[in-house]
């Protein structure tokens, strides 16, 4: 029997078990595949299910230094009735908000099945000590959050200290409770697909509900080929350990046909068991726009003004 590779250095003993082998990534095939998916074309049936399902699928997110209770309510009022014109439209899946102003998230949500989703950790750069993290979950869970993006401690990483990035999330699931747990990567730091790989492993061995690409906050964020490296992760998990974990690209997402081509890429990759907001989501700021026109376009045969539809 052919002996399993090594895991990298940095990783401890107690961890090995835990990982499904860590492979390399084949560049070329990769960026290859993500390139024909991309080109996959669909009929005008499908391409409107698609649409309602990105929909539901959205974090709506707002993480502006300039962010006001105010303008999070027109925001919760916007991801639940997106099109006030048309009823038909369903929710998003989440409202994505700074600690701070979780409170008012959760008031304006409640009853309204749209999730409230804060950051934490340091949030976008997971510089700050552990302790502090840890509390910073806690707070808004307690404040109502029903799920946490967390981002990891690329510095430990890239360091190689794989075991500490490791602790760290565990401890932060801990601290999450019943609520689910987003662990942001970062893609666009980590340098290589092979890293990106390695990462999101060690995100769900640590316990992590979803793994996501990007905080957003970085000129590289989600891209097919990243996200194609994430969901094989996921689905070699699920092959061997049957466990079912969720993605969120996030991040330079902001036109509809962007989100048809993650959906169709999740759909190739996963299959129709992923085809859900329980296990995917789309993190973006303005591709709701989009979406609502493209699917106006759909359902009348006629592009509707921009001006129809209220600004993130």
């Amino acid at each position: 029997m052919a002996k399993a590779p090594a895991l990298p250095a940095g990783f401890e003993l107690p961890l090995e078990p835990r990982l499904p082998r860590i492979g390399s990534v084949d560049a070329v095939a990769l960026e290859e595949r993500a390139a024909s998916l991309a080109k996959r074309s669909i009929k005008r049936e499908a391409k409107v299910f698609a649409l309602e399902l990105a929909i539901r699928m959205i974090d709506l997110t707002t993480l502006e230094g300039a962010d006001t209770p105010g303008k999070v309510a027109a925001l919760a009022s916007k991801a639940i009735r997106p099109d006030p014109s048309d009823a038909s439209i369903p929710s998003v899946a989440a409202l994505c908000v700074y600690p701070n102003l979780v409170a008012p998230a959760v008031e304006r949500l409640r009853g309204s099945g749209v999730k409230v989703a804060s950051v934490a950790t340091a949030f976008p750069s997971g510089q700050s000590p552990l302790a502090g993290k840890v509390e910073e979950v806690r707070q808004v869970v307690a404040l109502g959050a029903d799920e946490v993006d967390m981002v990891i401690d690329r510095g430990a990483f890239l360091s190689g200290r794989y075991s500490r990035v490791y602790d760290e999330i565990v401890q932060v699931k801990e601290a999450c409770g019943e609520a689910h747990l987003k662990v942001i990567v970062e893609t666009g730091e980590l340098g290589t697909y092979d890293n990106v790989r390695r990462a999101s492993l060690l995100a769900i061995a640590a316990g992590a509900d979803f793994i996501k690409t990007s905080t957003g906050k970085l000129p590289s964020a989600a891209t097919l080929p990243v996200t194609l490296v994430m969901l094989e992760a996921i689905r070699d998990v699920y092959e061997e350990t049957g466990r079912m974990v969720g993605m969120k690209p996030a991040g330079g997402i902001r036109q509809s046909k962007q989100a048809v081509q993650y959906l169709v890429q999740l759909y190739e990759t996963l299959g129709l068991e992923w085809l859900t907001p329980d296990l995917y989501r789309l993190g973006a700021s303005s591709l709701l726009n989009d979406v609502l026109m493209q699917l106006r376009k759909e359902r009348t045969g006629a592009y509707q003004n921009p001006d129809y539809f209220t600004l993130d």
